[in-house]
């Protein structure tokens, strides 16, 4: 009987451990399917960003001949007002349309998942913007307030509404976060609306039988359970916002002067001036930067993939 104990428990944990390493166990089918995803990716992404990081540390203006100089670009970069003022004008941007955006798509959300009429073809309505190019939103803004919202403050006697948000230096930042966070608030939208649909009905009815009002409800429940969600998309927004380029460049090709002139702006204006190698070092330390972040994003949202 021992024996024969033995031999089963023997056989049973041999199955056990030929199932794991069959799960375990990669087809090679899937590395077929990968390598053409993984080469163009080396190709276009990974080979040009290494030759970017040599050629930061030259003198090169992108063609020609160049010489090897160091960190002197990098050291550069740190002294330099108008790279600092451009990080500065960025990342301000982004803290305040992620602000923006986040406060506005949770309301709506909250409001577009409440027992209204028309809820669902008011989502349409709110995600259209997401669909329409940056640059061409841009311009469009870009007309209304050079020419509608001026000929308004004159209307209502409104005097810094008179001129135009877009020339003034101190008030252009204005523009750009509102315009900004039109297009981005459809997509932010969406994931609260999920995050929204997936806290159970139960939870609502037991708050009411207790007394709770709708205020409490709102930020004793919802937001506790939607805070994965909440998490997901300031970090993301961040990281997009980080990138402005489109919305400003037809708002105000980062005007007044360099007020409004982002990261991704300053780069590609030094490519195309002649400081390739210049800005390779900024472009490169904006990537250490963009890793940072995505490490921090990681770290916040592991262990939220059941973000209900």
């Amino acid at each position: 009987m021992t024996a024969t104990r033995t031999i089963v428990t023997e056989g049973t944990g041999r199955a056990s451990r030929d199932l794991a390493h069959r799960k375990r166990r990669v087809e090679p089918i899937y590395y077929l399917f990968l390598l053409p995803s993984l080469v163009l990716f080396t190709l276009a992404i990974t080979v040009p960003g290494v030759i970017g990081i040599f050629f930061s540390f030259t003198d090169s203006i992108g063609i020609g001949d160049w010489n090897f100089i160091g960190f002197t670009n990098y050291i550069a970069l740190f002294s330099d007002p108008a790279i600092l003022q451009s990080y500065l004008f960025t990342f301000g941007f982004a803290i305040a349309t992620v602000i923006v955006v986040n406060v506005i798509a949770f309301l709506l959300a909250v409001a577009l998942t409440a027992r209204i009429r028309f809820k669902t073809g008011l989502r349409t309505v709110f995600v259209i913007p997401m669909v329409i190019s940056g640059i061409i939103i841009a311009y469009v803004f870009n007309f209304l307030f050079s020419n509608s919202v001026p000929a308004f403050g004159s209307a209502v006697g409104v005097s810094w509404l008179e001129t135009s948000l877009l020339a003034n230096a101190d008030l252009a930042w204005i523009a750009i976060v509102v315009v900004t966070a039109w297009q981005a608030i459809p997509g932010t939208l969406l994931i609260y609306i999920a995050g929204l649909l997936s806290v159970p009905g139960d939870v609502y009815e037991a708050a009411d039988l207790d007394g709770a009002s709708k205020s409490q409800q709102l930020v004793r429940i919802t937001l506790p359970l939607v805070a994965g969600y909440v998490v997901i998309n300031v970090i993301l927004g961040f990281k997009g916002f980080l990138n402005a380029y489109d919305i400003i460049v037809g708002l105000t090709n980062g005007g007044p002067g360099t007020a409004t002139r982002s990261i991704a702006m300053t780069i590609i204006a030094g490519f195309n001036g002649g400081d390739y190698a210049y800005q390779m070092a900024n472009a490169t330390i904006f990537f250490i930067v963009a890793v940072v972040i995505s490490v921090l994003q990681l770290s916040l949202t592991r262990g939220r993939n059941q973000l209900s």
